[in-house]
């Protein structure tokens, strides 16, 4: 019988899920009503903030951006973050190249 936590029990759907949930953890200045995903674009992959829930909190957790880009380069997430109401790009944060490749 396989342990709980035994690697052969992870699928990819639960890293994501894991990862995103240490994302909001160490970006404490998303709000909970805000989606947070990540999605290709390109070669690359962002982490997407969907603000359709709390379209109030758009512009007060954009300015705390340096802190969801220090999140994103600490676990390796992405290339750049996204800030969004629906399918609506509202901003983006670009994380800085050698920051990125630094961490991987």
């Amino acid at each position: 019988m396989l342990h709980q936590n035994s690697p052969s029990d992870c699928t990819s759907a639960e890293f994501e899920k894991a990862a995103i949930k240490r994302f909001r953890t160490l970006a404490l200045c998303i709000p909970s009503d805000c989606k947070v995903f990540r999605e290709p674009w390109g070669n690359h992959t962002v982490v997407c903030l969907d603000f359709q829930a709390c379209p109030n909190q758009l512009e007060i957790t954009k300015k705390k951006a340096h802190l969801l880009i220090k999140a994103a380069q600490e676990l390796g997430l992405a290339q750049s973050v996204i800030f969004r109401v629906e399918k609506k790009v509202m901003g983006w944060k670009k994380i800085p190249a050698e920051n990125y490749t630094s961490k991987q």
